[in-house]
Protein backbone atom coordinates (compact mmCIF):
# COMPACT_ATOMS: atom_id res chain seq x y z
CA UNK A 1 0.00 0.00 0.00
CA UNK A 2 1.45 3.76 -0.61
CA UNK A 3 1.88 6.34 2.05
CA UNK A 4 -0.23 9.08 2.51
CA UNK A 5 2.24 11.24 0.51
CA UNK A 6 2.49 9.60 -2.42
CA UNK A 7 -1.21 10.80 -3.50
CA UNK A 8 -2.20 13.86 -5.55
CA UNK A 9 -5.22 15.23 -7.13
CA UNK A 10 -6.07 13.15 -10.41
CA UNK A 11 -3.94 10.15 -9.26
CA UNK A 12 -5.82 6.53 -10.42
CA UNK A 13 -6.08 4.25 -7.30
CA UNK A 14 -7.62 1.34 -6.74
CA UNK A 15 -9.55 -0.14 -3.44
CA UNK A 16 -11.26 -3.09 -2.33
CA UNK A 17 -15.50 -2.87 -2.19
CA UNK A 18 -17.55 -5.81 -3.79
CA UNK A 19 -14.62 -6.42 -6.17
CA UNK A 20 -11.66 -4.20 -7.05
CA UNK A 21 -13.12 -0.92 -7.30
CA UNK A 22 -11.12 2.12 -9.75
CA UNK A 23 -11.18 5.79 -9.67
CA UNK A 24 -9.32 8.74 -9.05
CA UNK A 25 -8.11 11.16 -6.21
CA UNK A 26 -10.58 13.82 -6.10
CA UNK A 27 -9.27 15.59 -3.19
CA UNK A 28 -7.52 15.34 0.29
CA UNK A 29 -9.15 15.37 3.45
CA UNK A 30 -7.48 17.43 6.60
CA UNK A 31 -10.35 17.92 8.65
CA UNK A 32 -13.49 15.70 10.05
CA UNK A 33 -16.28 15.46 7.40
CA UNK A 34 -19.56 13.51 6.62
CA UNK A 35 -19.84 12.27 3.40
CA UNK A 36 -22.85 10.21 2.15
CA UNK A 37 -24.37 9.98 6.24
CA UNK A 38 -20.47 8.98 7.29
CA UNK A 39 -18.41 10.77 9.93
CA UNK A 40 -14.76 11.03 7.99
CA UNK A 41 -12.24 11.80 10.78
CA UNK A 42 -9.87 12.94 8.60
CA UNK A 43 -6.92 15.38 10.02
CA UNK A 44 -3.36 16.88 9.30
CA UNK A 45 -1.83 14.00 10.82
CA UNK A 46 -3.91 11.57 9.61
CA UNK A 47 -5.63 12.58 5.92
CA UNK A 48 -8.12 10.83 4.10
CA UNK A 49 -8.56 11.41 0.36
CA UNK A 50 -12.18 11.57 -1.34
CA UNK A 51 -12.14 9.00 -4.38
CA UNK A 52 -14.71 9.06 -7.48
CA UNK A 53 -15.44 5.58 -8.56
CA UNK A 54 -14.51 5.37 -12.54
CA UNK A 55 -17.76 2.99 -13.13
CA UNK A 56 -20.58 4.97 -10.38
CA UNK A 57 -18.82 8.22 -10.33
CA UNK A 58 -19.56 7.72 -6.49
CA UNK A 59 -17.48 9.72 -3.98
CA UNK A 60 -15.90 7.70 -0.72
CA UNK A 61 -13.44 8.80 1.34
CA UNK A 62 -10.60 5.96 2.30
CA UNK A 63 -7.43 5.93 4.36
CA UNK A 64 -4.19 6.15 2.14
CA UNK A 65 -3.31 2.47 3.47
CA UNK A 66 -7.12 1.07 1.58
CA UNK A 67 -5.38 2.65 -1.52
CA UNK A 68 -3.15 1.22 -3.85
CA UNK A 69 -1.85 3.29 -7.51
CA UNK A 70 -2.54 1.94 -10.75
CA UNK A 71 -1.98 2.69 -14.39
Amino acid sequence: MAKENEFKVGDRVAWRGPGTIRGRIKEQLTAPMEIKGHHVAASEENPQYLVVSDESGEEAAHKPSALRKVD
